[in-house]
């Protein structure tokens, strides 16, 4: 029988005093996609960076344990030093990571960085070596990829950049690629693309795969072997097929009752009112970047005659793909962004004209929820502060009541008196986007605007946290614009959907009824995007007899 291509054998990983992997065992064989699942802080990607052998340069060590690779002693990547592992790194063992703009460096071209990775495996001449990116390029599908050669990680989409990232990590032709949430920051659409991709990818050259996400839905899609991690210990390992049919932890079978899928239903709409929110035949359009100074200035119309309401405690949901216009839409409802034409009417009153401190009130009957809630946050200022912080400035409280306001404000969003001094790095990623809703809760206003407000959560985490939106909404009356690029989620937590591409609204209706009879193309492409939390490859394949 052929030795594993990876081999994890008793792993102990260390940050400081805090053990972060505790005893873990796992074999990868060639050919095979093994998924590493769990939540945040089980311990997955510093498995992965242990196996680079990176953990040290992010204060991290390994304290116990093997990393083989080949079943070789001489490839025991613990033992091994720096200068020996960089003959490792990207040659045997490559890796693709979450967020592709902040592995991507933002100062060279695409060009520049794709032959940087190229030209350390052979010298070749500077034509050749543009020859063999524009072809890493196409393999991974990337559109025009002698033009992207010349732009910069900026200019490209979030996709496309992923995109770079693997044709990066595949220039060596590496026996061991290792996908850390690969497709998490992506919409459906996109994510099940590289989700493909990485399939085609794999059958093509051979090279094994260890993908890493807190997804099950992925899971099932993509991988042959699963093993789940909690709190750094392995509780699970089992075949994907094996799996799904019978999980034994209570833990993956909450992992899987978690994952957004369709056909969960949504929920009940409230009686018929008058719209809260009014948006009529809106236009917002931005200059575009000019390939030279004499080229004619253009202009890109990020919203292009949208028209939407939002009735009285009800959720409007607005779905689509990155780009298509969503955040520009709902800046421009907040009035952050010059709008050009058409008409935004709060309560009946038309707030497209406002300026300066005449849009004090409407700020306060208008707030948003981010996506990314430690971006949003003060990092310099505790709990209390942070969630009065808003109805301080509106007039709402005096600075001797700010703290029992608090109390209030952290009780609606479960968050008890021990949280009140803490700083946000001192919260979970579920507790700060708690912190932005009590935040936003402050001024109690009419109109709440998620953007994407779970899309970088686990997916327990994430439904905790809209089942808390829902609940406040049923409580307080709270009218919701959930923008989304996930359908499963927005069925979830909707009564009407709004489909958006390249800046227009090009379905609507009830979720239930968009969900059940598309109408446009496009809508039929995000349901069918969505993933299944059941395996359903078409032709399995067996890694295990590769290995005999």
């Amino acid at each position: 029988m052929k030795a594993p291509l990876l081999d994890v054998s008793n792993l102990h990983i260390c940050f400081g005093e805090h053990q972060a992997v505790k005893g873990l065992d796992f074999t990868l064989h060639r050919h095979e996609t093994l998924a590493l699942v769990g939540e945040s802080g089980s311990g997955k990607s510093a498995t992965a960076l242990a196996i680079l052998r990176l953990i040290e340069h992010e204060g991290g060590s390994i304290t116990q344990g093997r990393i083989r690779l080949f079943g070789d002693e001489t490839h025991d990547l613990t033992a091994l030093t720096d200068k020996q592992m960089q003959a490792i790194r990207g040659r045997l063992v490559s890796m693709v990571f979450q967020e592709p703009m902040t592995a991507l460096n933002p100062v060279m071209t695409i060009g520049q960085q794709l032959f940087e990775a190229l030209g350390k495996e052979q010298a070749i001449t500077h034509r050749a070596l543009q020859r063999l990116a524009i072809e890493s390029l196409e393999r991974v599908k990337v559109p025009h990829a002698a033009q992207r050669l010349r732009q910069y990680p900026h200019e490209l989409s979030g996709g496309q950049r992923q995109r770079v990232l693997i044709a990066m990590a595949l220039a060596a032709k590496p026996s061991l690629l290792i996908a850390d949430e690969p497709s998490t920051a992506l919409d459906v659409t996109t994510q099940a693309e590289i989700l493909a991709l990485l399939r085609q990818l794999q059958e093509e050259t051979g090279m094994s795969v260890l993908f890493i996400t807190h997804d099950m839905g992925v899971v099932a899609e993509i991988a042959d072997r699963v093993v789940v991690l909690k709190d750094g210990h392995k509780i699970e390992e089992a075949s994907v097929s094996a799996l799904f049919d019978t999980p034994r932890e209570p833990y993956t079978r909450l992992l899987m009752e978690a994952a957004p899928r369709l056909g969960a239903g949504s929920p009940v709409p409230p009686k018929e009112s008058a719209p809260v929110l009014d948006v009529s035949d809106l236009v917002t359009i931005f200059p575009s970047r000019r390939p030279h100074p004499f080229a004619p200035r253009q202009e890109v119309r990020a919203v292009d005659g949208v028209s939407l309401h939002i009735g009285h405690a009800e959720t409007l949901g607005l779905v689509g793909e990155s780009g298509c216009g969503k955040s520009s839409l709902a800046r421009s409802i907040l009035r952050l962004t010059p709008i050009h034409a058409g008409a935004i009417r709060l309560d009946g009153r038309d707030v497209s004209l406002l300026k300066g401190r005449h849009l004090l009130p409407m700020r306060r009957a208008v707030q948003m929820i981010f996506q990314d809630p430690f971006a949003a946050l003060n990092p310099r200022l505790p709990a209390w502060n942070l969630v009065t912080e808003p109805a301080l400035i509106h007039g709402l409280v005096k600075e001797r009541e700010r703290r029992d306001l608090a109390v209030t404000l952290l009780e609606e969003v479960a968050l008890g008196s021990e949280h009140h001094e803490r700083y946000p790095h001192q919260f979970s990623g579920g507790q700060r986007q708690r912190l932005c809703i009590a935040r936003a809760l402050s001024v109690r206003p009419r109109l709440i605007i998620a953007d994407e407000p779970v899309s970088a959560l686990d997916v327990s985490i994430a439904k905790q946290v809209t089942e808390l939106l829902q609940e406040l909404q049923q409580r307080l009356g709270l009218s919701l614009l959930f923008i989304t690029h996930d359908v499963a989620v927005v069925e979830r937590v909707s009564h009407r959907l709004a489909v958006m591409l390249g800046g227009r609204i090009v379905e609507t209706g009830s979720t239930s009824q968009v969900l059940a009879s598309p109408q446009h193309d496009y809508t039929r492409q995000l349901i069918e995007a969505v993933p299944h939390v059941e395996p359903r490859r078409q032709a399995p394949r067996s890694p295990m007899l590769s290995a005999l």
